[in-house]
């Protein structure tokens, strides 16, 4: 069953970015690039590292490089519950 994000946020997941370098089948001096984005658990980034051995095993383009970025939405110290509401007028 899928989470949703932001339940995925409250267990401590975080959104990751990636851009993977990658030479061409037919042109290998020729790099290309691939974002990919999900919500990853650092510091192993488990989805990260299982969606780069699939580029290994399934897509013919050699990987040059990959960079990414990690980021938590939420953080302990920024979410609060509200228990109560204050009108003014």
């Amino acid at each position: 069953m899928d989470k949703s994000e932001l339940d995925l946020m409250m267990r401590g997941y975080g959104l990751t970015t990636a851009e993977l370098f990658y030479r061409l089948p037919d042109h290998r001096n020729i790099l290309n690039s691939f974002i990919w984005q999900e919500y990853d658990l650092a510091p192993d980034y488990p989805k990260l590292t299982k969606f780069i051995d699939f580029w290994k095993a399934r897509i013919e383009g050699p990987l040059h490089s990959v960079r990414f970025v990690h980021r938590k939405l939420i953080a302990p110290g920024k979410w609060r519950n509200v228990v109560g509401e204050f009108r003014v007028h």
